[in-house]
């Protein structure tokens, strides 16, 4: 068998016309026969093409409300069988089989239909049995037919017609049929997580079909690549293409930020994942300066988002910065202007969309899987175990200062006065340390934190960390409590007038 191959026939059985047009004008223009069914036929029949009915071939109508159309032998004897096979060929004789040279078919839309909240009934009617079928059979049978299982893939399909004069490669045919695996494999993802959205099966299955290679990974020396689709979660204004790193820190920055998706302005920048500024205030342009206050040093080269749409002020004032990435819902036309001051800052307008519900990370020669942290702490699930009552403004930071923890590098403890945040302590060790790194880093840009709260993501073993804020002017606590020795800081509370709450809830972030 030679590996170019002229087609004398197309089954074309699709559910978007979109784009079909042209190809079906190529087929008939190259004399190519064209076998179709229900919608599809009635569709090229449109376009004044002649077209021969599924159902002349297996002399059965489409039947079961259009669910059995092409599952017959001369439809899949026409596609599967051999063409340097004597007794293949001799069987298409024998049983006046048509031999199917071209198969076009794309399947129905489960993942939209899902997406669209409709009915499990809709839902079970879109997952397509024959069309699957047909794209499996057609991309196992590539050395004899070039299977088309998608409409991203008719450009190029109409190259091959055009250019070949309805003939094409082996090579063609195989590359087809990579992408028709492709497309199989991840509709099966797709029914399967539907199916198992309680994870009653411990099974992984992961697919995504948007993918690009990024300049680089972490370092230069390492590859990157993101597999997501990017592009229905920001409308990209401006700026350069965003890296392996960048990316990372837009992930830490939107899960943050959407702890505050309702709260006042907020504005947050970020710089490897971890949050230097962060505040809340009655207009962004304040919430800006007030976030870029909790450490001007750290946000060069930072990640700045905000809850609310950028304004002129704001975007001059943000224009000071070198910045990598601004993300918001929307910019005033002027600030946008301003923005695009610096030709490689790329600029962001986040969509909503719902996150993923679950984090996955390799490990070791597997992976790992768990659930997002999606519990935040609430004024109603707080447990008062000191004397001293917060205060009501107390209580606003100490919520305040606990989202920000969920969403730091463990151990962390974050100090926080007045919807500010003064410092935290990231990644550390030791909790000791990490509090003796954020108050170092308070001090230094000189916040006063007499009065100040500070949020611990794990309890404390010992005393130690309540002495060391209290000595630093703090005179609040959130942790989560759960500590065999919790009374030892209780009491040390107790005994220097600082109030403490418990949440009951960890929040680790390794």
């Amino acid at each position: 068998m030679g590996t170019a191959k002229k087609a004398k026939s197309a089954l074309i059985s699709v559910y978007h016309k979109d784009g079909l047009e042209p190809i079906v004008k190529k087929l008939s223009e190259l004399g190519i026969t064209i076998y179709s069914t229900g919608g599809t036929e009635s569709f090229i029949r449109s376009l004044g093409v002649d077209v021969i009915p599924v159902e002349d071939v297996t002399s059965y109508p489409s039947i079961l409300g259009g669910r059995v159309k092409t599952l017959h032998p001369k439809v899949f004897g026409g596609i599967l069988n051999r063409q340097d096979h004597e007794g293949d060929v001799a069987q298409l004789q024998e049983f006046d089989i048509p031999q199917l040279d071209i198969v076009i078919v794309d399947l129905y839309p489960f993942e939209k239909t899902v997406a669209s909240g409709a009915s499990e009934q809709e839902i079970i009617e879109k997952i397509d049995i024959g069309g699957i079928s047909l794209i499996r059979a057609a991309a196992k049978n590539y050395k004899d037919v070039l299977c088309v299982s998608s409409m991203e893939d008719y450009g190029t399909f109409l190259e091959v017609l055009s250019s070949g004069e309805g003939v094409s490669s082996l090579e063609e045919r195989k590359s087809f049929a990579a992408k028709a695996f492709n497309i199989s494999s991840h509709y099966d993802t797709a029914i399967f997580n539907y199916f198992n959205q309680s994870h009653e099966i411990a099974a992984l299955k992961i697919s995504e079909l948007n993918g690009r290679i990024l300049r680089y990974g972490e370092n230069p020396h390492q590859k990157g690549f993101f597999f997501g689709d990017f592009d229905s979660m920001f409308t990209k204004l401006h700026g350069k293409e965003l890296s392996y790193n960048n990316l990372l820190d837009v992930d830490a920055a939107v899960n943050l930020m959407a702890e505050f998706q309702d709260d006042d302005p907020t504005f947050a920048i970020l710089k490897h994942n971890n949050a230097c500024g962060l505040a809340t205030r009655e207009i962004l342009h304040q919430a800006y300066t007030d976030a870029l206050a909790g450490d001007p040093v750290s946000a060069f080269g930072g990640i700045l988002i905000s809850n609310r749409e950028i304004d002129l002020p704001t975007a001059e004032e943000i224009h000071k910065l070198f910045c990598e990435v601004v993300i918001a819902p929307s910019y005033h036309k002027d600030a946008l202007e301003v923005l695009k001051g610096k030709k490689n800052r790329i600029i962001l307008v986040q969509k909503e969309v719902p996150l993923p519900k679950t984090i996955v990370r390799t490990c070791l020669n597997g992976v790992l899987v768990q659930d997002k942290d999606h519990l935040t702490d609430t004024r109603e699930n707080l447990s008062y175990v000191t004397r001293k009552k917060p205060s009501d403004r107390e209580l606003q930071d100490l919520i305040f200062a606990s989202k920000l923890c969920k969403h730091t590098k463990s151990n962390t403890i974050v100090l926080a006065r007045n919807r500010q945040l003064c410092a935290s302590g990231t990644g550390q060790t030791s909790r000791v340390d990490a509090l003796n790194q954020a108050i170092h880093k308070a001090t230094s840009f000189k916040f006063d934190l007499n009065g100040a709260v500070m949020a611990s993501d794990a309890f404390f073993p010992f005393p130690d960390c309540v002495e060391i804020a209290d000595k630093s002017g703090i005179t609040s606590v959130i942790q989560p409590g759960g500590s065999i020795k919790d009374q030892l800081s209780i009491d040390y509370c107790d005994q220097n007038e600082i109030a403490m709450v418990m949440t009951g809830t960890r929040h680790f972030k390794h």
